[in-house]
């Protein structure tokens, strides 16, 4: 088995890609030890001293690290923890398949055509991009009054130093021009 591993936008974040489905749909992602229980192959990931965070998007898994730590130093157990993770034949999640997508909060009349056209955007133009980095964006809601649509950053993108300027430039812009309703973009914590 050959994991390549890439580097992202997040200095403190590496992708790793084993070359097979991680998640196939959706994505899970895992900001603690105790999160992490719910999966064999994240919880193994968390006992490695260092490791902050975890994410499995649909084809690769990305890795965060507390700064003080080198990468040099904490690639070799991760890419053994995943080579043996995918050779043993492990389910990846203990219980039942646990991806996440969007929130499917209930919207009614035009402003669940707009929160659809939202969605819409999101999965064709914009996760696809932001996949490339090692992360995922989800819509977590709409304020029809203001316009403000909230999306939550996951793997790479969470705590990423250009994850503002991504928001900003990015996605907002392509947001609004597409759905006028659209005023600004906020990130969800």
């Amino acid at each position: 088995m050959f994991i390549q591993t890439e580097a992202t936008p997040n200095p403190e974040v590496l992708k790793f890609l084993p070359g097979r489905e991680v998640m196939g749909e959706g994505s899970r992602d895992f900001r603690d030890a105790d999160d992490a229980s719910a999966s064999p192959l994240a919880a193994e990931l968390f006992a490695i001293p260092g490791v902050t965070r975890v994410f499995f998007g649909p084809d690769f898994l990305t890795v965060g690290k507390t700064p003080n730590r080198e990468w040099g130093h904490l690639k070799a157990p991760i890419l053994a923890a995943i080579m043996d993770h995918f050779t043993s034949g492990q389910p990846l999640f203990a219980g039942e398949d646990e991806a996440v997508g969007h929130d499917e909060g209930a919207y009614e009349g035009e402003t669940a055509q707009i929160v659809a056209e939202i969605k819409d955007l999101l999965d064709t133009r914009i996760r696809p991009a932001v996949a490339q980095d090692g992360g995922d964006i989800l819509f977590s809601r709409f304020d029809a009054e203001t316009g403000v649509v909230w999306l939550n950053m996951r793997g790479a993108c969470s705590g990423c130093p250009s994850s503002t300027a991504t928001l900003r430039a990015g996605v907002e812009n392509m947001l609004k021009h597409y759905v006028p309703e659209v005023t600004r973009v906020e990130q969800t914590l």
